[in-house]
This record gives structure tokens, sequence and C-alpha cells, in this order.
């Protein structure tokens, strides 16, 4: 057997609300970099199925710029560090350098792709300049007083720069080595966005105060001031065409505007959200107009994440790119019977998605859904889904119209996970004991009152539920008698599953050590899958019960087989920050998700 990776389907930008999200795209227009929790992703724009992941950085990453030359990247994350990489290649680090005391806001290189300046929330500086290669000092930044939110480097000589502050002002640089030249007073208040125009004539900016200013890219001398009282809300990013003629500008009143430099007029404007109405995920907190493309491609990013792709001329978003921003929790795929298989994703902030697996491509729910944690997501036969979430309900999904149906049913207790018998009994595990709930009516409930079940699983006549003593439960529906009690395994039970044939059922353990039970004798027929070193977080079977995918907190991704217990194949690092879930996809193929937010999709070979 063999698991090589096929894929990843990337997560969606991590977004501040009142917060500029910077995005950047490559010199060809072929890809766009972002940070997202403690990674950056390079996402193909034109397949956004197709991505990479840099998991160089140990704190959460803030902002990832592609060198003038396209073959380095820069990313910055909360703790002051700045790490320059290969882009092209294996993704090797070439450089990792300590800046500020604080969190980087954002990054700009020189044309030659031989500078950086790196700018955010220090404590004795807010910003700056090195090599990319060495790290060596090359100019100093200063005239502010509080963090800096962005800077530009012009591309041509001179060299000049300019940086915006949350103390209103804007200093403008000369270099190499950058100096301070001058500060400019022109807004009333943050400055969340700066950008030299690409044949270095002119200088932007943006801020919190809804104005728009240009300024001589040479002396930074203030030319005009744009599109006064167009937009409404803070303006949050600005990105120039190709040919210097015009940028573009994302706000929070949740527009995207086009401008005409020379004239000062918007010349086309975008509102996302429905019409008339105000919608706080549809403020506009990035954007980036990609050079090297013929079409007129621009990227818009919403607070929700979504990347919406404008086209000049067009007045709508001809794609919207979702994904999860949070930490992924729970994972379902569906029965693949009469329709194409979908997968279903739950994360710690309450957001559901549904995954077409052969393109790779996510949407939201639609409907009312969880408001907080989704602990458990699991598939029934037909177009089913039921999950439940720590806003304590249940809540059932037609994963054939991907939508959430009818109300909540609330539970009684915080939900661990939930399961369905083969008759359409949905069983629950809360903190306290055992619900059931057919059509959305609560059927059953039993009480434990020594121990707290930590996971659920069901198969056509039993209800298999662990406790937190490590003691394992067979439970009889619909009465929910205990008709079974299996001995101790020495550790708490994590996750449950029963084999397709229900001819074995694996019990994974908080101290990494997978069970397999003969369903018919009920004693262990596997103890040798112990190669987990922390937590099993999920496992799940083959469609055939041959073989078993588990994911733990310890990174890894493992495949086993029943036929020979002492053969297994694994994936380490397969997240960062754990695996959180696990389902078979099809023949030979399995998913994953984690603490990094991004679902990957691995290829097992050799199975037979």
């Amino acid at each position: 057997m063999s698991i090589k990776p096929e894929s990843i389907w990337a997560p969606s930008p991590s977004t501040t609300r009142g917060q500029p999200t910077p995005i950047s795209a490559d010199p060809k227009g072929e890809r766009v970099a972002y940070a997202s929790n403690k990674s950056i992703f390079l996402r193909s724009i034109d397949n956004p199925a197709v991505s990479i992941q840099y998991s160089g950085h140990t704190t959460a990453t803030t902002v990832a710029r592609f060198s003038p030359s396209g073959y380095y990247v820069a990313s910055g994350d909360v703790s002051g560090t700045v790490r320059v990489w290969d882009c092209v290649g294996e993704g090797a680090t070439k450089g990792e350098y300590h800046i500020i005391g604080g969190k980087i806001n954002d990054l700009a290189w020189d044309g030659d792709s031989a500078r950086i300046i790196a700018v955010g929330d220090g404590k004795e500086k807010f910003g700056h300049c090195i090599t990319a290669d060495s790290g060596n000092s090359v100019g100093e930044i200063s005239g502010h007083s509080s963090q800096i939110n962005s800077v530009s480097i012009r591309q041509q000589r001179p060299l000049r720069a300019m940086t915006g502050s949350d103390d209103t002002s804007l200093v403008f640089y000369h270099g190499a080595p950058f100096k301070f030249n001058t500060s400019i007073r022109k807004h009333q208040r943050f400055v969340y966005g700066v950008a030299f125009s690409p044949d270095g004539s002119s200088v932007v900016s943006v801020g919190a105060d809804k104005q728009i200013f240009l300024y001589d890219g040479k002396t930074g001398e203030p030319k005009a001031e744009i599109g006064a009282g167009e937009h409404k809300g803070s303006i949050f990013g600005v990105s120039w065409s190709k040919d210097s003629t015009k940028f573009v500008t994302s706000s929070a009143d949740q527009t995207v505007k086009i401008w005409d430099a020379e004239a000062g007029k918007a010349i086309q404007t975008w509102r996302m959200g429905e019409e008339g109405k105000v919608s706080i995920p549809d403020h506009q907190v990035g954007v980036v107009w990609p050079h090297g493309r013929s079409d007129g491609l621009i990227l818009s990013l919403n607070l929700n994440g979504d990347l919406n792709y404008l086209s000049e001329g067009n007045p709508s978003p001809h794609k919207l790119v979702h994904g999860h921003q949070k930490n992924i929790t729970a994972i379902a795929a569906s029965d693949a019977r009469d329709s194409e298989q979908t997968l279903f994703t739950g994360s710690s902030d309450g957001r559901i998605c549904n995954w077409n697996i052969s393109t790779g491509t996510a949407n939201h729910l639609d409907g009312e859904g969880h408001t907080n944690y989704v602990s458990a997501i699991t598939a029934v036969p037909g177009s089913r889904i039921y999950s439940v979430g720590w806003d304590d309900s249940l809540r059932s999904i037609d994963a054939s119209a991907t939508v959430f149906t009818g109300s909540a049913t609330s539970t009684d207790g915080q939900p661990k996970g939930v399961a369905v018998t083969s008759d359409g009994l949905t069983a629950v595990a809360t903190h306290k004991g055992v619900q059931t709930f057919r059509d959305g009516q609560k059927q059953k409930e039993v009480q434990f009152n020594n121990a707290s079940p930590t996971a659920i699983a069901a198969d056509g006549k039993l209800i298999a539920v662990a406790c937190d003593d490590g003691s394992l439960l067979m439970l009889s529906p619909p009465s929910l008698e205990t008709e079974r009690k299996v001995n101790s395994l020495g550790s708490a039970i994590s996750t449950l599953s029963f084999s397709p044939t229900g001819e074995h059922l694996a019990a994974g353990c908080s101290n990494g050590k997978i069970s397999v039970f003969n369903t018919s004798t009920w004693e262990v027929a596997i103890s040798r899958w112990s190669s987990h070193t922390a937590r099993v977080t999920s496992i799940s079977w083959n469609k055939e019960g041959t073989h078993a995918v588990s994911g733990g907190l310890d990174t890894n991704v493992f495949v086993w087989s029943v036929e020979k217990p002492g053969m297994r194949v694994g994936k380490a690092n397969a997240h960062k920050d754990g695996v959180n879930g696990v389902a078979w996809v099809g023949d030979g193929k399995v998913v994953s998700v984690g603490g990094d937010a991004a679902v990957k999709v691995w290829r097992v070979e050799g199975l037979s």
C-alpha cells in the first residue's frame, strides 16, 4: 500500500472585521497568495481547487506577497517574523527574519526582488527594510507614532516608498537605503492602503475616512483628491491596473469600484449582497487586480472569506469561491448510490460547507445553520445528512438541495456525536447521556449518572456509546436498554466507527491506540493499530470493510488493513495543528480535514 497527496482544497483567507486583509497575485496573474490561520496558501485563480500550502510559520499568519520575479513569496505573522520562501519549487525557506515585536500588517518588494519593507504593530519600531537573501538592514522606517497598516515600493529607480498608519499620516521615503523624506497628512482617520502605480508615476492612498488621494510617484507631492463622498464606508484595499490608468478600491460599504486615475471618476461599481440591505459579511476587506492577464479580472475579498471574481464591464461577479476560515471539526461523505457523492464539512465557527468531490469546489449551505462549533456530521443512505453543534442543536440537511431543512431540534446537553441506525433513528450523545430522534421529534432518552459519553456510532441493530470512564456500552434501539458492556480498553475512547458490513467496530482512544472488535463475539480482533502518538479523532472504513483510515491530533493520517493488521501506510504532518476528521470518498481515495481549515485529498494505492 501507499498513500500520496492528490490535492489541497484551500481554506478561505483569514479576515478581521474593521481591518484590511492583503491579498497578492503573482506577476503572471495565475495565482493568488493569502494568509489563513498559521499557513500561507498559493491558489490557482483559474482553478481554485489547485493550491499549495506553506506551513513554515509557527503563529497566525497575516500577509503574503509575491516577489516581482515570481520566484519567491515573503510572508509575515503576528509574532513579527517574516519568512522568504521558494514558490516555484519545493517551498524551501530562503530566510527567516524577526522584524518587529508585534504583528506584521503588510510587506512590499522592490522591483529587483532584492529588498523587502515589512511594517506592522511593533513595540520599539513599526517597520524595517531588509535584503531578501540575508536580512541585512537597508534603511529604516520612521516618522510614525502608531502601527503602520500598509506599505508600497516604487518599482523603478529612483526608488521610493510610502507607508500609511493609524496615526492618520503617510510617510514618503527615498532609497535605497530607505530614509525618511516627508510626512503627509491628508487623511482624517486611519490610513488602510497605499499603492504605487506600475509605471511609478503616481501613488494612491485610501483610509477609514472614505477618502482617496493621489500623489506624485517621484516627489510625494499631493496631486488630487478623488471620489469624495462616493464610498460610504471605510476603504480597506486598493490595487492598480497594469497600464497604470485605473485602480480599484474595496470598501466596508459592500462595494468595489474602478476609478479612472486621470479623470478622478468611478467608471464601474459592484455592490455585493442583497440590494438595499446592509450585510456585514459582505464588507469588502481586500482587493487585487492581477497583472499578466488579458481578461481584466479583479479579485475582491469579503469579510466572510469569499473571493469574488469580477470582470470590467460585467455587472455582477461571475464566480464566487467559498470555503472554511476556521478549524474544520467534522466531516461526512454523502451516500453515492443515487447521485454524485458530496462531502460535508463543519467548522468551529458553525459554518457547514458542501464540496463537489470531482471539482473540489465548495458552497455554503442555505438556511439557518449552527451558531457555534460543529461537533459531528453523519450521512445516511439517501439524501439526508445530520449535524450537531455546541449551540445544543441537531440539524437536518437535504444533501441533494444542499440546504438545512426544518427547524433546529434542541438537545438536552452539549452534543458529542451523532449516529443514525439503518431504520432512520437518529441518536445523539451529549455530556449527560443519549437521546434519540425521528423526523425532528424526540423519541427516547437515557442518562448516565457516573460517566459522560465521549463517542457514538450506530449499526443496523445496535448503538455503541463510549464513555469517559473507558467503558463501551451497546444500546438496543429504540428502548436504549444496555445490551452489553464491553470491558475497558484502559484509555478513554475518543471515536467509534462500525464497518459497512457490521462485522467490526473500531474504537480509537485518547492514547493513540485503535482496537477493532468482532461484533459477533465482542472480543478484540485487532490490537496492532497503534501508530498514533496522540488522541485518535476519526476513523472511516472503505465500502468493502477491508481497510480503515484514521486521523489524530499527532497530525498523522494512517491507512490500515484488516487482513494484515501489521501493514499500514501513513502521512505525517497531514494537517497543521492536528487531523480532526477523515473519510473514504470512493475507491482508493481518502479525504482529511484539520486545524489548518484545509480539505486534503489522498490517493491510496495497492489496497487489493
